[in-house]
């Protein structure tokens, strides 16, 4: 089985996005980021992903939404988060 596509979205100046994508960094994960400081058709894609998204970063690991930094740290922390990230 393959490894699942990471998606995280971000904004230029957002600390949280920085400290989750230096966790999957330490992970070793590769991942696709996109940056909807200046909105657009990303932004769209999110919204539509996650209708319900707000805030930024939004995480997606394969089709589940993960959520944002601190879901991300939380599913680190009771150690599922590499079993998500291994397929």
């Amino acid at each position: 089985m393959s490894k699942p596509t990471v998606d995280i979205y971000t904004k230029f100046t957002c600390g949280f996005c920085h400290r989750a994508k230096a966790l999957l960094e330490r992970k070793g994960v590769e991942f696709n980021e996109f940056d909807i400081s200046m909105g657009g058709p990303k932004k769209e894609e999110m919204l539509q992903r996650a209708p319900s998204a707000r805030t930024v970063p939004q995480i997606f690991i394969g089709d589940t939404h993960v959520g944002g930094s601190d879901d991300l740290a939380a599913l680190d922390r009771d150690g599922k988060l590499d079993a998500m990230l291994a397929g």
